[in-house]
């Protein structure tokens, strides 16, 4: 039988790509104003009342705020169904595709930054004969739209495979979203590390069984309404079994977690 190959595994939000706290507000306010102005051109259900924007802002919110409570149980609620479920409590048909083409222009405007070091920490992890992935909880944009920054960044060059939550039934922290992540690099929980900067990569790592995390610190500055929504629901430290301030630390702690040798 084929050994599985050593893995390493990444979140993206704030581990190896990130915006600004102003940006990732404005970001978010951005989300809302698209889904209300998508339910508001949304054609009303016959019998059912028209809706103020204020309610129909009120309903998208709801729903997304209900996808990230979701999503901390493991579970996914993408985007568009995040939409179709508020314009439903509205009584509106909801213009799906309008949305998601409005949402995917709100993507396109972002100013995404590469996080200090990353590019060659998965050169070097690369080099050393691990295989690399991407595993992202996609609750506000189909992962789809963060692709086109992502190659123009080079990750393509650098990235064995990408799995997005919202293509998928799973988010972290549920182990399943990180057997099929693995499963895309040939790997398996004994044989991969992971490496993120919040409670639902540590946690998933270790429901996963993997053979270590990584909790990165190195940017956890985050805007106060992210911070509200997807920071740790409970007031115990995240902790993982190394952290680091740098990214640069992470390859010596891999081949310490995960030695080829033993591969």
């Amino acid at each position: 039988m084929r050994r599985p190959a050593p893995a390493v595994t990444f979140d993206l939000w704030h581990t190896l790509v990130y915006v600004s706290p102003s940006e990732e507000e404005r970001y978010m306010r951005g989300q809302l104003d698209v889904a209300t102005d998508v339910l508001a051109r949304s054609p009303g259900v016959r019998s059912r009342p028209d809706r103020s924007r204020r309610t129909l802002r009120t309903a998208f919110r709801r729903e997304y705020e209900a996808a990230v409570t979701v999503s901390r149980r493991g579970r996914s609620v993408s985007p568009a169904e995040q939409f179709e479920r508020a314009a439903r409590a509205c009584g509106r048909r909801p213009l799906t595709e309008l949305y998601l083409r409005s949402l995917r222009r709100l993507v396109a405007t972002l100013r995404f930054r590469v996080a200090p070091g990353a590019r060659p920490v998965l050169r070097a992890l690369r080099r050393d004969g691990y295989r690399i992935g991407v595993l992202s909880n996609t609750t506000g944009e189909p992962g789809r739209y963060l692709r086109p920054a992502l190659t123009g960044f080079g990750f393509d060059r650098l990235v064995d495979a990408y799995t997005f939550s919202d293509e998928l039934p799973w988010s972290k922290p549920s182990p399943k979203i990180f057997g099929a992540a693995l499963a895309r690099l040939g790997s398996s929980p004994r044989a991969a590390v992971h490496v993120g900067d919040g409670w639902s990569d540590m946690e998933g790592g270790r429901r996963a069984r993997l053979a270590g995390t990584v909790l990165y610190t190195g940017l956890q500055e985050y805007g106060p309404e992210y911070r509200r929504l997807f920071l740790a629901p409970n007031s115990k430290p995240v902790e993982g079994d190394r952290r680091v301030a740098e990214l640069a630390a992470v390859p010596a702690i891999v081949r310490e977690l995960l030695p080829m040798r033993s591969r």
